[in-house]
């Protein structure tokens, strides 16, 4: 299930988008649900993040106290993970270039938003977001693997300074072990 975050200062906005998006099927998110949590407040929605993770954060641009790109870049720096989208009615220029740069959105939204695209925004994003926890994963997987390759190299020297030769194998045509009896 992915959990998105849905913040706006607007009642029946935030109504709109749960509607909007509860219709994306879940052929479209590899078989998952998306599981709608809405905050009618940036700084409800600050609570929430710092208390549970979430896959998308979609939130207005201009709210009362805390604005879109500030509210974004804090979720970014707790939860990096976590895929971002920003929606606002002002095609405000400056405040869509902060938030591609403070908060690294993913996608800016228009208001008002066409049904279709804003859907196809949310599966892009958590599929984008997708990616990263798997490179995230994949990456851990190579450093703990170097990290056993390096002890295995530790092991093999060390044991090459205690018994010289140990570690270095002659074979015969066949690829059998040859044992020269010269060397015992």
């Amino acid at each position: 299930m992915y959990r998105v975050l849905i913040v706006d200062d607007e009642p029946n906005i935030l109504t709109a988008l749960r509607r909007c998006l509860s219709n994306i099927p879940p052929s479209m998110l590899d078989g998952e649900r998306l599981e709608l949590i809405p905050a009618n407040s940036p700084e409800d929605a600050l609570q929430l993040a710092v208390a549970d993770n979430y896959d998308l954060v979609l939130s207005d641009l201009r709210m009362p106290g805390i604005n879109g790109v500030d509210l974004l870049a804090e979720v970014a720096q707790r939860q990096p993970l976590c895929a971002r989208l920003l929606m606002s009615g002002y095609a405000d220029l400056s405040a869509i270039i902060e938030a591609i740069n403070q908060a690294h959105v993913f996608r800016f939204i228009p208001k008002p938003w066409d049904d279709n695209d804003l859907r196809m925004a949310v599966v892009q994003a958590l599929h984008y977001r997708a990616l990263l926890v798997e490179n995230q994963r994949l990456a851990d997987l190579v450093r703990a693997q170097q990290g056993q390759l390096e002890r295995q190299s530790a092991e093999l020297r060390r044991l090459e300074i205690e018994h010289p030769g140990i570690t270095h194998l002659k074979r015969d045509e066949t690829g059998a072990i040859f044992i020269d009896e010269d060397d015992l």
